[in-house]
């Protein structure tokens, strides 16, 4: 598992390098009055390109290796390529609009929505269960609600990592943070397929972070937001459906940052009369940006900018790590991992409107 990552990382690492070298250019194309754009200059957008080649590279020298002796019993057969092929619409069409900015929300979520029905019919994902009986009973008897639930799980996530996608090395982290907590888990239920192919992913995560964090030399971009939301979904559904052991509500905490802030944002914007697919500078992060992060350099725009932009995700990653080491803990502990989602939802609720009516708590202050 080890040399997966390893040829995750250089390969994703190399790759990035490249793209930051060659497409000058293409940055040129992408607009400057956008509200959710905090850099200056013009970075490429391409990281889900280093980042498919990194972790699909890994996945198929690992299926490759498995017809050889598979040493590591790590079991990558054939179905890796039905997973990759499930990824492809949604993470292909993320990294058509990186390439020309065409591609309207509408599409996108269509995109990602297809990733969910190949899940679905290729894979036969559902979930198979919610932990409580009277949730349990409806998905015992109509099957095709588990598989909905799946479809919704793999089309919405995708999304999610895009909205958190706004700072140097913010979304990129998180990523690499969740999909190690669950490999982890997969390993304790040996899992150790699963757990392969997320090491993978998150190896080639720190690949294209090497480009990303602290200097912001190249963005993901939509193709890899996608491929972080969507890679995360397969593995939650699955590590969920094949595991008996594994609380539903395992992924839910691990994940519930961006999924909640997805929800609150649509909340917000619906009572304002707004659409959910306009873009707007009021997300968690970017208030954390803007009225937390201060005291760093003044000598120009653009360092000012990046300094700033870098002491934004370390706030984010420290909010993330709330709720994935109580969710690795209790991974098998069903209620306690639902008291846990509905206390951070507590948390940021009160949190936003703490930041947004300018009385920053203490603990926050930098």
């Amino acid at each position: 598992m080890v040399w997966l990552a390893v040829i995750a990382f250089t390969m994703a690492a190399v790759a990035a390098g490249f793209i930051v070298r060659s497409a000058h250019r293409h940055t040129a194309n992408y607009g400057e009055d956008m509200p959710q754009r905090f850099h200056l200059g013009n970075v490429p957008r391409l990281g889900g390109v280093a980042l498919l080649l990194g972790m699909g590279g890994a996945w198929l020298l690992g299926m490759a290796r498995a017809y050889l002796g598979d040493p590591g019993s790590l079991h990558l057969g054939p179905w890796v390529l039905l997973w990759l092929l499930a990824l492809a619409p949604a993470v292909l069409g993320g990294i058509a609009e990186d390439l020309t900015q065409r591609l309207t929300a509408r599409h996108r979520l269509v995109l990602t929505a297809l990733t969910g029905a190949l899940a679905v019919g290729l894979l036969d994902m559902a979930v198979p269960r919610m932990g409580l009986a009277w949730l349990d009973a409806p998905l015992a008897a109509a099957p095709w609600l588990g598989m909905a639930l799946a479809l919704l799980a793999v089309a919405g996530l995708p999304h999610a990592f895009n909205l958190i996608d706004g700072y140097n090395g913010l979304a990129g982290m998180v990523a690499l943070i969740v999909c190690l907590a669950l490999a982890h888990v997969a390993l304790q239920v040996d899992d150790r397929a699963l757990a392969a192919l997320l090491v993978a992913t998150a190896a080639a995560t720190a690949g294209f972070l090497v480009w990303n964090y602290p200097r912001g030399l190249l963005f993901a971009g939509d193709g890899g937001a996608y491929l972080w939301g969507a890679v995360i979904a397969l593995a939650s559904v699955s590590l969920v459906q094949r595991n008996a052991a594994v609380s539903p509500w395992f992924p839910m905490l691990l994940l519930i940052y961006p999924v909640w802030e997805t929800v609150f944002s649509i909340y917000r914007k619906l009572v304002r009369g707004v659409s959910p697919g306009v873009a707007d500078a009021l997300h968690f992060h970017q208030l954390i940006y803007r009225r937390i992060v201060r005291g760093v350099f003044h000598d120009d725009a653009a360092r000012d900018m990046l300094m700033r932009n870098n002491r934004t995700s370390p706030y984010l990653w420290a909010f993330t790590a709330l709720t994935v080491v109580p969710a690795v803990l209790f991974w098998n502990n069903t209620p306690v991992l639902i008291g846990l989602c509905a206390l951070f939802i507590v948390f940021y609720v009160a949190a936003y409107l703490a930041i947004v009516r300018f009385k920053v708590p203490g603990w926050l202050q930098s």
